[in-house]
């Protein structure tokens, strides 16, 4: 199961094995470079069905970290079409590449995870963040602009200006970023909007926001398969819940998305989060089994028999992986050779599994 193909949208992935958006914290200026273009060929050779490139910022004050990847203006849009298509030259061909497109609002302005990762100080060139609410990520952080609706226009458009710059690169599939306590999560989350307009409150209205921006997308993507990723706890008492996520997502589906990618967590400082392997499967089973949409789950799965076993349980209709293809580039070869698949290698690498 794990390595039968499946349709996303009109497009086909060869196996149910996604590489994880994993920001690297090493951009200039927005831009690619050396880096970006080693690692993604390394995870080209994968044999992965899809590869997604990491969170790119649809506008500069939405990026994470001064390092992080932007889709925002042609010298961004050069920069991701020319790695790609030199990746392209030198992968697999069974593999396609995604990107998953996003805003940090509160979360933006910070340092890199080896800096620190908390907000930026005045001698680290920060910027003003914004925010459904003036309501800071954790004690002294930046205070985030409440997002006016002339911001909420400008920040709409720019997902709409970066889908189109994606369409025009060539990517197989689009992510949004609704998870992780970015922007559009900000928004879906009771903690962190507290806005009493048509935007806050319940949920229907919290939801408003980010189902405009999609909605917004979904007019222009045309055959292009739209997912989002989304939170499927935040792991608080008073948070988003699994039952708001499966609203959510039926929202999204009613809309046209193709795929939710299950996450959990990111919106507030020190959650309890039970971490172990698989621990957000549950989560997407719930979404499986109560919404007609595509499910991709993710979270510490790096074993190719337990990952097998997610598929043919249905409990995911994919399964994306990240670190462990950071320690492993080759996870999908050893997973086929494990599972007794025969993998698509490149004839320079085929010798790997030759008895001797």
């Amino acid at each position: 199961m794990l390595f039968t193909p499946l349709l996303i949208g009109k497009n086909e992935i060869s196996n149910r094995i996604v590489i994880s958006p994993m920001c690297q914290y090493s951009a200039l200026n927005g831009l690619m470079n050396d880096w970006h273009f080693q690692h993604l060929v390394q995870m080209g050779l994968s044999a992965a069905g899809l590869v997604m490139l990491e969170s790119t910022a649809v506008e500069e004050k939405g990026r994470i970290t001064n390092y992080c990847l932007g889709l925002y203006n042609d010298d961004c849009e050069t920069s991701i079409k020319s790695n790609l298509e030199n990746v392209k030259k030198i992968s697999n061909n069974i593999t396609k590449f995604g990107i998953q497109l996003g805003h940090a609002g509160r979360k933006a302005s910070t340092q890199r995870p080896w800096e620190g990762r908390l907000f930026l100080r005045k001698h680290e060139s920060p910027w003003q963040t914004y925010a459904p609410s003036s309501i800071p990520f954790d004690k002294g952080w930046h205070i985030p602009k409440k997002m006016s609706y002339d911001d909420m226009k400008r920040i709409k458009d720019a997902f709409v200006s970066a889908v189109i710059r994606a369409k025009r690169i060539g990517f197989d599939v689009i992510e949004i970023h609704a998870a992780h306590g970015y922007l559009l999560h900000q928004f879906l989350s009771p903690i962190s909007n507290k806005r009493k307009d048509a935007y806050g409150g319940c949920l229907d209205n919290r939801m408003l926001f980010p189902l405009e921006v999609i909605e917004a997308i979904k007019m222009i993507s045309g055959s292009t398969p739209i997912g989002v990723r989304i939170t499927g706890t935040e792991w608080e008492k008073e948070g988003f819940t699994i039952y708001d996520s499966i609203k959510f997502s039926k929202k999204l589906a009613n809309l046209g998305c193709d795929y939710v990618c299950v996450s959990s967590g990111g919106n507030t400082p020190r959650p309890k989060i039970p971490i172990k392997p698989h621990y957000q499967v549950h989560l997407a089973k719930k979404i499986k089994h109560n919404v007609d949409i595509l499910v991709r789950t993710v979270g510490m799965i790096t074993k190719p028999k337990s990952a097998q076993k997610i598929i043919s349980d249905n409990n995911a209709d994919m399964v994306a992986i990240g670190r462990a293809f950071l320690t492993n580039p080759r996870w999908v070869w050893d997973a086929g050779h494990v599972l007794g698949v025969n993998v698509n290698l490149p004839k320079q690498y085929e010798r790997r599994f030759k008895k001797l």
